[in-house]
């Protein structure tokens, strides 16, 4: 019996660890094959590849184009994210120098996450969640010694055939952490400091006058109807 109860436990603990660690024969209806597509996929370059290039491309050296003259990118490159872009190479590397973010904060970038889209398989997908100490100058503010920390955001590289990069672009993820208004990228430096551009996309989440009044409908008529179900029908 007592050896029963142990193949029990051992096929429980192993159901445990597949469930929450992942397996290849563990699947749930409408997951892709990712193997599959990886092995079908005609871009040139490999995923394992594919990620080693991306993490060159974020190394200091490099800095996605900042660092290098811009060597890594493509002449048809274009950042964009949730709001900016699409910005060309050439007004994305001057946008960038004017920021100097490298300069005025000490930025930790935590980055993590690397995965290649096996539906688009020139695409690296990786998140950061971004922790900076500012310690020089920025938009006026003289350096402050204070930490900012960014929402996590999911960033993402494009890249050609020649392994340069063809788009870069990020989105916050979760607005709620962090101390930056739940605002990424460089708005997030600038409201950190306490000097928001003073245009709406630049400054934290604020719901709109019709988004709060489709919300107080909608918990009113949740109201009516819990009473309507109570038997408490107010035309009555």
């Amino acid at each position: 019996m007592m050896k029963n109860l142990l193949s029990v436990f051992q096929l429980a603990a192993t159901f445990t660890f597949v469930a929450f660690h992942g397996s290849s024969a563990f699947s749930i209806p409408g997951e892709v094959d990712v193997a599959t597509l990886y092995s079908s996929s005609t871009f040139s370059i490999p995923p394992a590849d594919l990620i080693s290039r991306a993490k060159q491309v974020l190394s200091p050296q490099v800095g996605i184009g900042t660092k290098d003259d811009g060597q890594c990118l493509a002449d048809d490159f274009e950042f964009c994210a949730a709001v900016v872009g699409p910005i060309p190479k050439e007004d994305y590397l001057g946008a960038l120098k004017s920021f100097s973010l490298d300069v005025a904060f000490d930025i930790q970038q935590n980055y993590y996450g690397f995965y290649v889209d096996p539906l688009q398989t020139n695409r690296v997908w990786f998140f950061t969640r971004q922790v900076a100490k500012h310690v020089a100058e920025f938009a006026g503010v003289q350096p402050t010694g204070k930490e900012l920390t960014l929402p996590p955001q999911l960033m993402h590289l494009d890249f050609n055939d020649d392994g340069l990069v063809k788009e870069f672009g990020f989105y916050t993820v979760d607005r709620r952490q962090g101390n930056t208004g739940g605002l990424g990228g460089a708005f997030g430096y600038f409201n950190g400091v306490g000097k928001p551009l003073p245009i709406r996309e630049a400054m934290p989440y604020k719901p709109s006058f019709r988004f709060k009044m489709l919300q107080w409908l909608g918990a009113l008529g949740k109201r009516f109807n819990k009473r309507r179900s109570n038997g408490n029908d107010p035309n009555k």
